[in-house]
């Protein structure tokens, strides 16, 4: 696959820029915080007895690398994304850890893959950014062989996940341009109604689809939580644009707004997600 981008959509605007860098820095934290839904797809991976492998929205390519490991040489794994800094430092990555895998820097939407060239697609919180799912989706759906599953997770709705608009709901008295997410929208819970979801993967071409809710119980170290709630999300991205005084006053109002969440050197969270299934019968159209 050649190195393609689109650049020309907010969501790509964003991971170039603060969000991406910030992903970049908290990589380590983050794969720990996401390590069930990592463990999640090697697992499906391994079942279904992959050798061509997608990851869509693979970041900075933790679970791209970890189903490489588990499928060994045979396997050829590929991970995709629209962030340069992010598709770097994957690649950075398995160059140290040796990996089988290859890394492009492109929109999953539009990027022209070879047709039929994957037997399973996976992805850990990839595939909510689209512009136009269904689009997407049959593209993907097109990359698919015959017969090539589909499994990845998706975030349920706001009210559902609370640790993850904590921070927005503390920071809105301080920052009033904070923006407002907007239901349906591209972004973290852009796939939070089940009856959307299964109807985009209806119309993009995929069959036998599955949409089961599950309930993973996360951690996080606590030192890590100021880097955490200070540059990432909406408010991180506010935060980058405001002055010192602004900044501190902010980030010791979210911190305090996080202490419920807060156990010792460790924070806990339960993540309500989709883990979701679909099969390929042929070529969408």
């Amino acid at each position: 696959m050649e190195t393609t981008q689109s650049t020309g959509n907010e969501q790509a605007r964003l991971w170039n820029g603060s969000s991406g860098h910030a992903w970049v820095d908290a990589q380590a934290s983050l794969d720990r915080l996401f390590k069930p839904f990592e463990d999640l797809l090697v697992e499906a991976a391994r079942a279904a007895g992959a050798r061509r492998v997608l990851d869509v929205g693979c970041g900075t390519g933790g679970t791209t690398l970890a189903v490489a490991q588990q499928l060994g040489t045979a396997s050829q794994c590929s991970g995709i994304d629209i962030s340069q800094p992010m598709i770097a430092t994957a690649r950075t990555r398995a160059e140290r850890q040796d990996m089988p895998t290859t890394f492009v820097c492109a929109d999953a939407q539009t990027h022209t893959f070879a047709p039929g060239s994957f037997d399973l697609l996976v992805s850990r919180f990839g595939v909510m950014f689209f512009d136009d799912p269904v689009s997407a989706f049959a593209n993907l759906h097109r990359a698919a062989a015959r017969g090539a599953s589909l499994r990845f997770i998706a975030w349920r709705s706001a009210a559902e996940n609370p640790f993850m608009t904590t921070a927005e709901r503390a920071a809105a008295p301080l920052l009033p341009n904070l923006p407002a997410r907007k239901p349906g929208a591209p972004g973290q819970f852009a796939f939070a109604d089940r009856a959307h979801v299964q109807a985009v993967l209806q119309q993009s071409g995929w069959h036998g689809i599955a949409i089961e809710p599950i309930d993973v119980p996360c951690t996080l170290p606590e030192k890590d939580l100021l880097g955490y709630l200070s540059r990432m999300g909406p408010v991180g991205s506010a935060l980058s644009q405001a002055d010192e005084r602004t900044r501190a006053q902010v980030i010791d109002t979210v911190r305090a707004a996080f202490e419920p969440f807060v156990h010792g050197d460790e924070v806990r969270l339960v993540a309500a997600c989709w883990s979701i299934g679909a099969r390929a019968e042929g070529v969408a159209a």
